[in-house]
């Protein structure tokens, strides 16, 4: 180490920089919490309650109304999700591993899929089955989703190995095969979207804390040098992701207004019987989630990385 920063592993002199920012671990901190306050909201409301189980069921439901070629699609596509998943993680931890020495972050992260696919599971047989409240539905319970889960571990997997500059593009990637991973189960009618938003809150309640764990011990190399650094750390990946979120919630809403009880007194909007609102206000929901959590983990991991001079 001299005057001008230290030396990595293979002998390359790392820029000197600020520590990382104060306060961060809190931040990290309360994320991970509010990932868990949303999965048992998830639970109570969507398996415990009546109208959540009919919001719930009625997506699921009116998935099979688009259940053709695109339902013959991603039943492709959820068959090779699994190998897709795990070959992308091992290809790319074990590249950045390799190339970059980063040992000690590889190991946090392997050890942090397996922690997360291994909740999901172990919370689908610890929380009872869906109890009768006036719904027909299967009673077995399907909460969280473990196709989404293995899904966004992957996506996650890669964003933690990989270095500031990169985070943005990996955050957005990742988070759009994770989403499109949820979105596959719903509409192969494999999962409810309660399902799969309980499973991305899952991979954030695990994955956020190994982060953090990251951070302390990869504080060398997780210097960042802001959004003009490099093309993969530009600010369109963020936007791309608040875009996709923004339009979701608008389909959200005009889906939800749709089947509101009077249409809330608004012309034109009045109470029908829905054929696939609940559908894509499912679909919404799931693509919200997935993104809100892409944009939370890229801004709160620049935050807390070191700044170059």
């Amino acid at each position: 180490m001299d005057a001008g920063g230290q030396r990595d592993a293979r002998g390359t002199q790392e820029p000197a920089g600020q520590p990382a920012a104060k306060g961060s671990g809190l931040l990290f901190a309360l994320a991970t919490l509010a990932c868990v306050a949303g999965i048992a909201a998830s639970y109570y409301f969507f398996v415990r309650t009546t109208t959540g189980q009919y919001i719930d069921e009625s997506a699921l439901v009116e998935a099979g109304e688009l259940h053709g070629p695109a339902g013959r699609a991603t039943t492709r596509f959820l068959d090779l999700l699994p190998g897709i998943s795990l070959a992308i993680a091992a290809v790319v931890v074990l590249f950045v591993t390799l190339a970059r020495r980063r040992w000690t972050a590889a190991g946090i992260t392997v050890a942090a899929c397996a922690a997360a696919n291994l909740a999901t599971q172990l919370l689908k047989d610890w929380f009872p089955d869906r109890p009768f409240t006036g719904i027909q539905t299967l009673e077995l319970n399907s909460l969280p989703s473990g196709h989404t889960t293995l899904a966004a571990s992957a996506a996650a997997a890669v964003f933690l190995v990989a270095s500031p500059r990169w985070r943005p593009l990996a955050g957005f990637l990742g988070g759009s095969f994770a989403v499109a991973a949820g979105v596959s189960t719903l509409v192969n009618q494999w999962h409810r979207p309660a399902d799969v938003v309980a499973g991305f809150l899952v991979t954030g309640a695990v994955m956020l804390p190994a982060g953090w764990l990251i951070m302390r011990t990869g504080n060398r190399w997780n210097v960042w040098g802001g959004h003009r650094e490099h093309w993969a750390s530009s600010r369109l990946w963020l936007m791309l992701s608040v875009l996709a979120g923004l339009i979701s919630a608008g389909v959200a809403v005009y889906s939800l207004l749709r089947i509101a009880p009077f249409g809330l007194g608004i012309p034109g909007l009045s109470q029908e019987e829905s054929t696939t609102n609940y559908f894509w206000a499912g679909v919404s929901l799931i693509v919200i989630t997935g993104y809100l959590g892409t944009v939370t983990a890229t801004w709160l991991f620049g935050h807390a990385a070191r700044r170059r001079n």
